[in-house]
């Protein structure tokens, strides 16, 4: 029998949100690997999610699901390229085209190996030891270059891993973009740290008890507006953000009792993520149209609520009472001054995570020069601990101690994610420009911030962003809401003008 196009979109659309439904499943599974789960699982974990994984790619491939794109490609009904219809058979068919190249053994293969190595990176780390590791990263190198030989859409291998997870985007012009925003950015941080000033670092070292960290992580994330009724907040290694399902976001973050930075700046930019998740519309859950644009976008989200705003002096007008309340013995003789400079302190250091937005995206780069050179083969997995602490000395000028200082503190390359990094230092850049933006739209975001009022700049960006879903991609969601290509200039500005003052450097005005 003939469908019509109307009955084939429809019919797409119930394949697709059952597919999500599978996935979901699968990442409460990932979600417990990563917070609860014995270690003794992981090898039937890791069975389960090689299931599953196998499952969703048979589904997602199956001839119909082309069929089904073909008859609605072919009507009407995506006529107007920026309908849900047509977003979300474009979208499907992207991933369609991708997916449909990859073998269902080499997916499951995949699965298995990323959910085990997850686990043995964990060990290492805690070890500090890269060898312990190094067998297991081989493997899931081989298997990552395998699944990027099959996809083969860019005309290098990285080019088709960073286009998975940041569409449209290339090697070429990511080296673009590190080398304009390096021009003005390395010398800026260079005048900082030669200063000679530099904020009390202890304020943030003081003895935090770990359990009021997490009472004060809560109400800092409900007062940005993340709904805890919809989400909940664990402990993990590595902190991340996971949409595990409908109404169900889980943030995660670390605590170390004596740096009250680690999980408060942890939490605000996990929850961030989850902002983002829960500002989608549910309406169109499991399909393009509710999705995300990039992990660049999703990433932007996350620095502008830990950076743009929790790093702010408004921010912290509002929360400091709140935080001395919490920490009366830690915090009762520190100024807001002293408070603010010293959660915008710049130093070089060993930790991404915790770096400061101004070296950020130096250790981004290093991440992005090593993936590379693994991904083309010029960097064997054995060598990377010391090409990692090769670059850090030139691009930071410290060598890290240990492993865990070093190559082993991201989880990203155990479960595969090569191409993902660069996707750090765009979030910096998306967040810079929308959040000038929303200066523009919405005023004195600062005062807005004094009284703990985060709802103008929460639906402004729930309206601009998220409840687009993929209708733009990336370059055109930037342009679409803030009227220019996507620059260096604004997060420099940001830069400039945020830590000149403090350090003393050359200030840019707005």
């Amino acid at each position: 029998m003939v469908k019509t196009p109307e009955a084939a979109y429809e019919e797409l659309v119930q394949r697709v949100k059952n597919i999500a439904l599978l996935g979901n499943t699968a990442s409460v599974l990932h979600w417990d690997m990563e917070t609860y789960m014995p270690s003794a699982g992981a090898e039937y974990r890791s069975q389960q999610l090689s299931l599953l994984s196998g499952m969703l790619h048979e589904q997602f491939t199956a001839p119909e699901i082309g069929d089904l794109l073909t008859c609605v490609e072919q009507s009407d009904l995506v006529k107007d390229p920026l309908s849900d219809y047509a977003v979300n058979v474009r979208e499907i068919r992207r991933e369609y085209d991708r997916e449909v190249k990859v073998p269902k053994s080499l997916v499951e293969e995949l699965a298995r190996v990323t959910s085990l190595a997850h686990v043995v990176w964990r060990e290492a780390r805690k070890k500090s030891d890269f060898k312990a590791f190094q067998p297991t990263l081989e493997n899931v190198v081989r298997l990552t270059l395998e699944k990027a030989d099959a996809i083969a859409t860019g005309p290098t291998r990285y080019d088709t891993l960073l286009d998975g997870y940041e569409p449209g985007m290339t090697t070429d012009r990511m080296k673009a973009v590190f080398t304009a925003l390096g021009n003005e950015l390395n010398p800026f941080v260079e005048e900082i740290l030669s200063s000679g000033k530099e904020p009390d670092r202890t304020i943030l070292t003081r003895k935090y008890p770990t359990d009021r960290q997490a009472v004060l992580g809560q109400i800092l994330v409900g007062a940005i507006g993340f709904d805890l009724a919809g989400g909940r907040i664990d402990v993990t290694t590595h902190p991340f953000c996971a949409q595990v399902g409908l109404g169900d976001v889980r943030v995660t973050t670390r605590y170390n009792e004596r740096d009250l930075g680690d999980a408060m700046f942890g939490l605000l930019h996990e929850a961030g993520h989850g902002l983002y998740d829960q500002g989608t519309d549910p309406a169109h859950f499991g399909l393009p149209r509710g999705g995300f644009v990039s992990l660049g976008i999703h990433e932007s989200q996350s620095r502008m609520w830990e950076n743009f705003v929790g790093r702010s002096r408004g921010f912290w007008h509002f929360a400091l009472p709140i935080a001395r309340s919490v920490f009366p013995e830690a915090l009762s003789d520190v100024s807001l001054d002293a408070f603010y400079w010293a959660v915008n302190d710049v130093q070089r250091s060993y930790i991404r995570v915790e770096a400061d937005e101004a070296t950020y995206n130096l250790h981004v780069l290093l991440r992005f020069e090593i993936e590379q050179a693994i991904v083309s083969g010029d960097l064997a997995v054995a060598d990377i601990p010391g090409a990692w602490n090769e670059k850090m000395q030139q691009l930071l000028h410290i060598t890290p101690r240990n492993d865990a200082e070093g190559c082993l503190q991201d989880t990203h390359w155990s479960g595969g994610g090569f191409g993902y990094f660069p996707t750090y230092t765009l979030g910096n850049l998306y967040a810079a420009q929308f959040f000038e933006q929303a200066r523009a739209d919405l005023g004195d975001l600062d005062t807005q911030f004094r009284r703990g009022d985060f709802l103008p700049l929460r639906e402004w960006l729930k309206e601009k962003i998220h409840r687009q879903g993929m209708r733009y991609r990336a370059n055109e969601l930037v342009e679409k809401v803030t009227g220019k290509p996507l620059s260096h200039e604004p997060l420099m500005r940001h830069l400039k003008n945020k830590l000149a003052p403090l350090y003393g450097a050359a200030r840019e005005t707005r």
